[in-house]
Order: structure tokens, then sequence, then C-alpha cells
């Protein structure tokens, strides 16, 4: 009998906030003015005119398996579908298989869920409202729902920790370039430094280091 080595890999998707390197259009402040592709759109609990980085990472190793770029006022539902196709094909031609997708309840919807194999993410307010035993999150963080899908969702935060590596040890805040096919080169170049990053602390056997550019520059 052949032996299976197929992997099975917890993708978490999630978008973020990368401020534009213009100001806001006088006459339409809803778009940036020396970058016209810029759009206003959430910046976490505020609005900000830039783009946002759409990406989904290996839970377990926290590296980048595929991301998309789009301007702040496009929500996560509209590229997750996208994400996920391309995630899949990653994952195939690494001879592995995604297991489920872990993401806030900014990607919650029918289409996501019903072409995953378990979604773990949580119910916005306004769906599901009478339906009890569902994943929810709270204001200040707190999940509830079946225990199963509360651990699962604990390594949502894994993500957020690969953004705050981009933003302030690859320079991914740091962004002077204009348009969206700019700015996602340059993010492109930050995601490449993450992953050489951790390829370089693999090999010289310091896996400790992999987020520690520093490291290699001493």
């Amino acid at each position: 009998m052949k032996r299976n080595d197929t992997k099975d890999i917890d993708s978490v998707f999630d978008a973020s906030f990368i401020k534009a390197w213009s100001i806001r259009d006088p006459l339409d402040n809803q778009k940036g003015y020396s970058d016209e592709e810029a759009r206003v759109g959430r910046a976490g609990r505020t609005f900000g005119l830039g783009y946002k980085l759409h990406l989904a990472i290996d839970s377990r190793s926290m590296l980048p398996l595929t991301c998309v770029f789009a301007s702040a006022n496009q929500n996560e539902k509209k590229h997750s579908l996208n994400m996920l196709e391309k995630t899949k094909l990653i994952l195939k031609r690494s001879a592995a298989r995604l297991r489920s997708v872990i993401a806030d309840s900014q990607h919650s919807g029918g289409r996501l869920r019903g072409a995953v194999k378990t979604a773990v993410i949580p119910y916005p307010a306004n769906q599901k409202r009478d339906v009890r035993d569902i994943l929810r999150v709270d204001k200040k963080f707190r999940t509830y729902g079946p225990c199963d899908q509360k651990r699962e969702y604990h390594k949502r935060p894994h993500i957020e920790a690969v953004y705050s590596f981009l933003k302030t040890q690859y320079s991914l805040a740091i962004n002077k370039v204009r348009g969206v096919r700019n700015v996602a080169s340059y993010a492109l170049y930050s995601l490449l430094c993450l992953v050489l990053n951790r390829e370089a602390a693999e090999n010289i056997r310091r896996p400790d280091k992999a987020v520690s550019p520093t490291f290699f520059n001493t």
C-alpha cells in the first residue's frame, strides 16, 4: 500500500491596512490626490486612505501561503474565495491539503463557509441571531461557542504577529510608492524578506532567529 504523506494545514486569513503616500483629493475625499488608486477604508478602529494586504498563512509555521492586494474600501469577503482557491493550489503543489480556514467575522459569508471543509469563523451579531451553539466573538475579543471552535480560533492571532513582523521588522509600514501595483511590489519584497529570514534561520539551526533580521545584519 502506498504511504499517504499528505499534510493537513490550517490556514489563517486576514487583511491589514497599508497607508497611502498621499493626501485625500479635495474634490473627492474618498480617494487619493497624488495616488488616484488609493481609497478610504477601515484602518483598525478608524478610517484611512490606502490599501489592504489580504494574506493567508500556515497557522503552524506562520509563513505566508498567498496574498491579494486591493484598495482599502474593498472588504475581506470580496477576496476570500480568490484567496481560498490560491491557497488550495499552493498547498496541492506542496503535497498538502487545506483542513480549515480560520478568520475573523469580516470573512463570514455563506460562499466561503460552503467552499471549505471546516470554517472557523465567528458569526457577527446580525447573522444567525437565534442560534446559540455557534462561534461568536464579543467586543473584548472573548469567544463563545463550541469548545473545538474556540480552541482553533485561538490560532488567529498568529497572522496579527506576522503583520507586526512585516510592518516593524521588514519596512511594510514605511511605504512611499503610489498605485496598487507598486504598493503590491513593495509588500511582496517585505514578504520575501520574511521568508528568506526564516530560511536562513533554519539553515543555521537557529529557529529562534526566524523573525530577527538584525541577527543576520550584525
